[in-house]
């Protein structure tokens, strides 16, 4: 695993990498990001409905194949599980 990776474990997505509370935090439902450019990132899907958590979602990264402005794509595992499996990238 490389450093980039490394700093990435347990980190929730959308929090800056220097931010003290970048992990999960109690009271709140995470997925797991499984794949792709956000592997072992956690989602956080605190008061997400039921439609929500059954689609995908396209998040910003700099770490796909598209670069700044593009999108990695992150479905949920069928069976309602808590990992979410990258599915593509997108501009």
């Amino acid at each position: 695993m490389d450093r980039d990776e490394e700093l990435l474990r347990g980190r929730v997505y959308g929090a800056d990498h220097d931010d003290p509370r970048r992990g999960p935090q109690p009271g709140h439902v995470y997925g797991e990001l499984v794949g792709g450019p956000l592997d072992g990132l956690l989602l956080d899907i605190t008061g997400w409905t039921p439609d929500e958590t059954g689609t995908g979602v396209a998040l910003e990264t700099e770490l796909g194949r598209f670069g700044a402005g593009g999108r990695a794509m992150y479905d949920p595992r069928p069976g309602g599980g808590a990992c979410w499996d990258w599915s593509g990238d997108t501009p």
